[in-house]
């Protein structure tokens, strides 16, 4: 379980905090989302994840291991994250990068174990790259790229992963895999925390979604508790309806016209 508990992040220099009084469980064996406009802190609570930003206030943790008091070789056999952005410094195998998942799991000087090589090449497996394990990663796409940084994470085989924005730049058949994925892992027990903006997708499997505005959570609950039409249009200052999915009955969002067509 990743655990926030009243937390507040701060920025060097910054007078507002990026983040107040944030507190929410990710639990194992479910899928918890945090989605919110662009500067909400969504972005903000991943970096703190991974030790980039110090908590002034509150604690995370992670399987009730405080964050601030483990090392990173530690917190990288728990958790994996896979962040917003990232470029390798040099180009590399495919299959050499997704083995990187396994740096925390040996000792410094030692190569991969036999038992190395088959994890990296059954994430690779999972995560639909198992054909690029022989190309560099500089002649990936951006969405095959995505999908072996997610390979790399799997590889960790911690107890959580963490992914932000993981569908950007993916096609429609690409992010429906991602998150059916997700929703895999959450139910072999691990505990899945994501930022996204795919509102639509979050309605259809997260068990639990947190709603950011301003760096505060103002709605913590089930995707029919989020998923408000009126709550949705206050935050994202856009007029809008929330429905039903016809196909699994979800919470649906629609935004409307801002102007009336020509």
């Amino acid at each position: 379980m990743i655990r926030f508990d009243d937390v507040r992040l701060r920025y060097p220099g910054q007078f507002a905090p990026a983040v107040q009084s944030f507190s929410l469980r990710a639990e194992t064996g479910k899928l918890t989302a945090i989605v919110g406009p662009n500067g909400s802190g969504k972005s903000t609570l991943v970096r703190a994840l991974l030790g980039r930003v110090t908590p002034e206030q509150g604690t995370i943790t992670i399987d009730g291991a405080s964050l601030a008091e483990l090392s990173r070789r530690d917190v990288a056999r728990r958790m994996a994250v896979v962040t917003q952005r990232e470029e390798p410094v040099f180009p590399m195998l495919v299959r050499d990068f997704i083995a990187l998942g396994r740096f925390a799991h040996g000792s410094l000087w030692a190569g991969p174990t036999a038992s190395d090589v088959v994890i990296a090449e059954s994430s690779a497996e999972r995560a639909g790259v198992a054909a690029f394990l022989d190309r560099r990663t500089d002649t990936l796409s951006g969405g095959e790229w995505q999908r072996v940084r997610i390979a790399r994470a799997l590889a960790q085989q911690g107890h959580a992963i963490v992914l932000d924005e993981p569908t950007t730049f993916l096609d429609i058949a690409h992010e429906m895999s991602v998150f059916e994925l997700l929703d895999e892992l959450a139910h072999d027990g691990i505990a899945v925390l994501l930022v996204s903006h795919q509102l639509n997708l979050v309605a259809r499997f997260a068990d639990r979604i947190a709603l950011l505005h301003a760096g505060e959570a103002v709605a913590i609950g089930s995707p029919s508790d989020v998923m408000r039409g009126d709550l949705l249009e206050r935050v994202y200052e856009w007029p809008l309806v929330v429905s039903r999915d016809p196909a699994v009955g979800a919470p649906m969002l629609v935004p409307l016209r801002g102007r009336s067509p020509r």
